[in-house]
């Protein structure tokens, strides 16, 4: 049976298109209205509001609570501040990547990690012989995140650093405020206990009326998260846990995480076999990809149709090839309304020339000019400042 997030409640009420999907147990909106564009744009213009409480959430507390964390992922963990965040991938004794998620500092011994996929019990396989205490918070503590260009605004004009975490209070609710999102804009991430859920849903949606805040779901995030060129696992990549082949899975260094990987630290799990691909290179890369609309339209016109591009993002594997020979595949892709262009995500071994990428149209197998694009799409000032 699926769950409910304790932000139900308000988002069941508002859900006028009846669309559901599932997240990690959890009932969550695909989209409230009948379509996900007003919801996309309130990104990009205003400030949508996410229902994000189906993430996996840990906190760590005692003695060694950093040394388990910097023994299990990528990034050092000992170099965080009390307030800090930070993003980071996680291996397994081969350096195929497991998960991906955040580490936050909460107090000098305390943390909280997030992920996409239940952790504990790798957590807890690899703190043997250390000082931690390992608590699954994920059902006592919900979350929201709060994107867009007024966002700021909605919160009172927090002064909150990229990457950084403070305590507030909104409406009268405690509340750890997160300047972290997935969305590639200026965004925040709302911390806070379950049974003070409704209350800051209310007072956040009062506050941002003004800013034209926007409830909004998955099908609008998956739109922005593509322009921001930030993977999603289970599509952009595969688990080294569920991966049948050794084919599926992929190194930090495949999936452009290089920067995310500190091989200064002493040990941590996968770390030689990391160290080895470091000095050989990867042999795939995870890039962006343009479509050229010229050719995709030619395709259309030849069976005598107007070109047609869908405005949600798909899933699913799409051969690429470069000189007639298959060089990769997409993951996932979209036609992005703000830049107005076909985008999409995607795996290339080597440094292929010139590309192609496959399209089904009229129920032909038929292939448009595409180029490599730098990741991110979209990437405002904002983000940061």
């Amino acid at each position: 049976m699926l769950r409910k997030t304790p932000f139900h409640e308000r988002t069941a009420a508002l859900c006028e298109s009846h669309a559901w999907r599932r997240w990690a147990g959890h009932v969550v909106a695909s989209s409230y209205e009948l379509s996900h564009e007003h919801e996309y744009h309130a990104i990009r213009s205003a400030a949508a509001l996410f229902d994000v409480s189906p993430l996996y959430k840990y906190r760590l507390s005692g003695r060694d609570s950093a040394k388990l964390l910097d023994r299990v992922v990528t990034r050092n963990v000992a170099k965080l501040a009390v307030g800090q965040v930070a993003y980071t991938p996680w291996c397994d004794a081969r350096g195929k990547v497991l998960d991906d998620g955040t580490v936050a500092r909460l107090e000098p011994d305390v943390f909280r990690m997030t992920s996409a996929e239940p952790s504990l019990r790798w957590l807890e396989a690899n703190a043997d012989g250390l000082d931690v205490e390992i608590d699954d918070v994920s059902d006592a503590l919900a979350a929201l995140s709060l994107q867009g260009p007024t966002s700021r605004a909605i919160l009172g004009n927090i002064d909150l650093r990229y990457f950084r975490l403070a305590q507030t209070t909104l409406g009268g609710v405690p509340v750890t405020v997160s300047r972290t999102g997935y969305t590639g804009d200026l965004g925040y991430e709302l911390w806070v206990s379950s049974e003070n859920a409704v209350p800051l849903w209310d007072a956040l949606i009062a506050a941002g009326r003004p800013f034209g805040i926007t409830p909004a779901g998955m099908l609008a995030l998956d739109v922005a998260r593509i322009e921001a060129g930030l993977m999603l696992l289970d599509v952009d990549y595969v688990s080294a846990r569920k991966a049948l082949i050794d084919s599926q899975t992929s190194t930090p260094y495949e999936l452009d995480l290089a920067w995310a990987v500190d091989l200064g630290k002493e040990a941590f799990v996968g770390r030689a076999a990391l160290a080895e691909q470091a000095a050989r290179g990867p042999e795939w890369r995870f890039v962006g990809i343009e479509i050229d609309w010229n050719s995709l339209e030619r395709l259309y016109a030849e069976a005598g149709l107007a070109t047609h591009v869908p405005s949600a993002a798909w899933r699913m594997s799409v051969p690429l090839y470069s000189r007639g020979e298959q060089v990769g595949y997409a993951t996932s892709g979209v036609w992005s309304p703000l830049l107005k262009k076909y985008i999409a995500l995607a795996h290339v071994r080597g440094e292929p020339g010139e590309l192609e990428i496959e399209f089904t149209v009229e129920h032909r197998r038929r292939r448009a000019r595409a180029s490599l694009a730098k990741k991110p799409f979209f990437d405002p000032e904002r983000k940061r400042k």
